[in-house]
C-alpha cells in the first residue's frame, strides 16, 4: 500500500522527518502543546493497525490549521507509530497509560477526556469500536471514550471481513444512535492483501470532517441538501481517434463542487474528460458525450440545486465512423452534424424532479449580458453565471470574472480566483435554499 509518509512506518522518526515537520506552527519560544485561547482542540486517539501511520499526517494538517492536538496512543497503536513521532508533530505530550501516577497527577483521565472540543479516533479499530459501543473501560482510550462529554468522531480502519461482520455492524449502529460521527472507511487495497471496504479514509478527508464537526451546523448550511454539478468539456467522437471538443478545463465546475461540499451538501459531480483531482467529499461520475452527461444527470436526480457549468457540445456527428478516417486525394470527408440534447433546458423544465434552484453558465465572447439574459429566458433556469471567455486567463485559466444574472437583476463580481468565485456562489446558493 502506498504511503504519503513512508518514513513513519518504521519504529522511529528520522532526524530528517523531524526537521521537515517540526517547524509547522512552532515558534522558537513556544512550549509544547501551546495553542491560542481561541483555538479549537482535538483529543486524538490512535488505535492499532497499519493505517496508524496516517494519523501523523492528520496531526500535521490539524496543527497547520491552528488546531491543538493532544494524542492518546494505544498499546497496539505504539506498534506502528512511536510516542516521539506523535509528540514531535502535535507539540504536546502523548498519553498512553491509564494507571500512570505522573499522568494522573498532572491531568487525570477524567479531565483528559473533557479537555478538547472534539474526540477523534483515527484509526478506529474493530476493538475500539466494540469497546465504545459496549461501554467498556479497560484502558486509557476506552475509559476516555466512556468518560467524555464531548462529540466523538471515528475513522474506522480494519480488514474487510472484520468490517462486514454482523457484530461490527451492530456496534456501528449502536454508536450512530448514540450520536457518534463517522468518516469512511474507503474501499481499496489493504496491507493484508484483500480489497474492499475497511481502508482508513485519507488524512485530508478526515481533516475536513474534523473541521466540519468543530465548526458546527452553522458553518455547513447545506447539510442534508443534494447538489448536482456538471463540469468540463464533452467529447463527441468522429472516429475512434478524433472528436469534437472545447477548451474547458473544468476548474470552475470542480471548484464549485468542492465549495458546495464544504458547506455540507452531498455533491454529485458529472464530469467530462479532464485531468483534475476529485474535490474532497464529492461523488464523481465520469462521462464523455453530451448524451452520457444528460443520462448521468437524470440518474442523479432528485437534487435541491443543479449547477450546470460544463461546456457541452451543441452538436455531434450524425454517424461516427467505425475506423480511422484516412487522408486521401478525395479531400476531407463530409461530416453531417446533428443537435445534441439541451441538458440545461431539459433539467430546467418544470416537473417533480426539477431542482429547487437551477443555475446555468454562459461562456460568451461578445454582448455578454445581453446573450446571457436571453439564455436565461430561453432555458428556463433561475440564474445564469456569465463570463467573457476572451479575457486572458479565463478559459482554462485560474481566474474568472462573472455576472450573476437572475430574472430581475444583474450582479457584476470582481475578477477573482476560481476558488473564490466558487465559494461566493456556494454561499449565495445556501442563502437561496434557506
Amino acid at each position: 500500500m502506498s504511503s504519503p509518509l513512508p518514513r513513519f512506518c518504521s519504529r522511529g522518526l528520522t532526524l530528517a522527518a523531524m526537521s521537515l515537520y517540526a517547524p509547522l506552527g512552532r515558534g522558537a519560544n513556544r512550549k509544547a502543546g501551546d495553542v491560542s485561547d481561541q483555538a479549537k482542540r482535538v483529543l486524538l486517539i490512535v488505535g492499532g493497525g497499519v493505517a496508524a501511520y496516517k494519523s501523523l499526517e492528520l496531526v500535521r494538517l490539524l496543527r497547520k490549521a491552528g488546531v491543538g492536538v493532544r494524542p492518546i496512543l494505544t498499546k497496539a497503536g505504539a506498534e506502528f507509530v512511536t510516542p516521539l513521532s506523535l509528540s514531535a508533530l502535535s507539540e504536546d505530550k502523548v498519553y498512553s497509560e491509564l494507571f500512570s501516577l505522573t499522568d494522573e497527577a498532572e491531568m487525570g483521565h477524567i479531565e483528559l477526556s473533557r479537555s478538547a472540543d472534539l474526540v477523534v479516533v483515527a484509526p478506529a479499530t474493530a476493538d475500539l469500536i466494540a469497546k465504545c459501543a459496549n461501554g467498556l473501560a479497560g484502558d486509557l482510550a476506552s475509559t476516555t471514550l466512556l468518560a467524555t462529554d464531548k462529540p466523538v468522531l471515528m475513522a474506522p480502519a480494519m480488514n474487510v471481513r472484520m468490517w462486514l461482520q454482523p457484530a461490527t455492524q451492530r456496534n456501528l449502529e449502536t454508536l450512530r444512535k448514540d450520536g457518534v460521527l463517522f468518516v469512511g472507511p474507503d474501499d481499496g487495497a489493504m496491507a493484508c492483501g484483500e480489497f474492499g471496504p475497511g481502508r482508513l479514509a485519507e488524512p485530508p478527508v478526515i481533516f475536513e470532517a474534523i473541521m466540519a464537526a468543530l465548526e458546527g451546523p452553522a458553518a455547513r448550511p447545506l447539510t442534508g441538501r443534494h447538489a448536482l454539478v456538471t463540469a468540463g468539456p464533452t467529447f463527441e467522437p468522429i472516429d475512434p481517434v478524433r472528436g469534437v471538443t472545447n477548451r474547458s478545463s473544468g476548474r470552475q465546475g470542480y471548484a464549485i463542487a468542492g465549495a458546495l461540499a464544504k458547506l455540507g451538501a452531498r455533491v454529485t459531480l458529472i464530469s467530462g474528460p479532464v485531468s483534475l483531482p476529485t474535490p474532497l467529499g464529492v461523488d464523481r461520475v465520469d462521462v464523455e458525450t453530451a448524451r452520457e452527461m444528460l443520462a448521468a444527470c437524470q440518474a442523479a436526480l432528485p437534487a435541491d440545486v443543479g449547477v450546470f457549468v460544463a461546456a457541452v457540445a451543441d452538436w455531434r456527428i450524425d454517424e461516427v465512423f467505425g475506423t480511422k478516417l484516412k487522408k486521401d486525394k478525395s479531400g476531407p470527408p463530409a461530416l453531417t452534424f446533428v443537435e445534441n440534447p439541451d441538458i440545461l433546458a431539459t433539467l430546467s423544465a418544470t416537473g417533480p424532479q426539477r431542482p429547487k434552484l437551477v443555475v446555468g453558465f454562459a461562456a460568451e465572447t461578445d454582448h455578454v449580458e445581453e446573450h446571457a439574459r436571453a439564455k436565461l429566458a430561453r432555458k428556463g433556469c433561475d440564474w445564469i453565471i456569465a463570463n467573457d471567455v476572451t479575457e486572458p486567463g479565463v478559459m482554462g485559466g485560474e481566474e474568472n470574472a462573472v455576472l450573476l444574472i437572475s430574472r430581475d437583476k444583474t450582479e457584476r463580481w470582481t475578477r477573482a480566483a476560481k476558488d473564490s468565485v466558487a465559494h461566493d456562489l456556494a454561499k449565495r446558493i445556501a442563502e437561496s435554499l434557506s
